[in-house]
C-alpha cells in the first residue's frame, strides 16, 4: 500500500511519459533559437541583477557544501572537490591532512547562511571573478581521538564571517563556478 502511494505521488510529480514528443511548429523553433542565442550572449557578457541573484543562490549552496565537507569528521574533501580550484583544494587538503595527522576531527552542524552579498565582480579577459561576503551560523568543535573537545563548543551557535572569491571562464559552456580564493 505504501509502495503504491509513493508510486502515485511520483507519477503525479514527474508526470507520465506517453512516447509522443511531437515537433514544435517552425515559427516557434525560430523564436526559441533566438531566445537561446540571446541567453548565451547574456550569460557570457552580462552580470545583471537577475544573473547576480541566480549566482548568489548557487553560491550559498556551494558555501554550505564546502564548509560542511571541510568540517566533517572524515578529514577528506569529497562532495566539494569540483567546486574548488586546484590551489584551494590543495590548501584545504593540506589542512585536513594536518588535522588528521594530529588525530583530530571536526564536528559541525550548519545552521544556515544569514546573508550573502556580492562585494564586487570583475571581468578580466574572459574570466569573471565575483567576491562574496558571507555571514553564516554554525555549531562546530574539534575533537581528539578520545572525543575530548579541543576547540569550539558542541552546543553554542557561532556566527562566522567569510569573504570568498568565485571564478568562471565565460567562454566555457559549463555554468559552474569554482572557489578560487578565501580572503578571511
Amino acid at each position: 500500500m505504501i509502495a503504491g502511494f509513493i508510486f502515485l505521488r511520483l507519477r503525479g510529480i514527474l508526470g507520465k511519459r506517453t512516447g509522443f514528443e511531437g515537433k514544435a511548429p517552425s515559427q516557434f523553433e525560430k523564436v526559441l533559437n533566438n531566445v537561446q542565442k540571446d541567453n548565451k550572449v547574456a550569460k557570457k557578457d552580462n552580470f545583471d541583477e537577475q544573473a547576480q541573484q541566480e549566482f548568489l543562490k548557487g553560491a550559498k549552496i556551494a558555501y554550505e557544501t564546502i564548509i560542511t565537507d571541510f568540517s566533517d569528521n572524515d578529514n577528506k574533501l569529497t562532495t566539494s572537490k569540483s567546486l574548488l580550484s586546484k590551489k584551494i583544494f590543495d590548501q584545504f587538503n593540506e589542512a585536513l591532512k594536518e588535522r588528521s595527522k594530529k588525530g583530530h576531527y571536526a564536528e559541525i552542524t550548519f545552521i544556515g547562511v544569514n546573508s550573502a552579498e556580492i562585494k564586487e565582480h570583475k571581468k578580466v579577459n574572459d574570466i569573471l571573478n565575483v567576491t562574496v561576503d558571507f555571514v553564516a551560523e554554525i555549531i562546530t568543535c574539534i575533537k581528539d581521538k578520545e572525543k575530548k573537545i579541543i576547540s569550539g563548543d558542541s552546543e553554542k551557535i557561532k556566527k562566522i564571517y567569510d569573504t570568498w572569491v568565485f571564478s568562471r571562464d565565460t567562454r566555457s559552456i559549463s555554468p559552474n563556478w569554482q572557489l578560487v580564493d578565501t580572503l578571511t
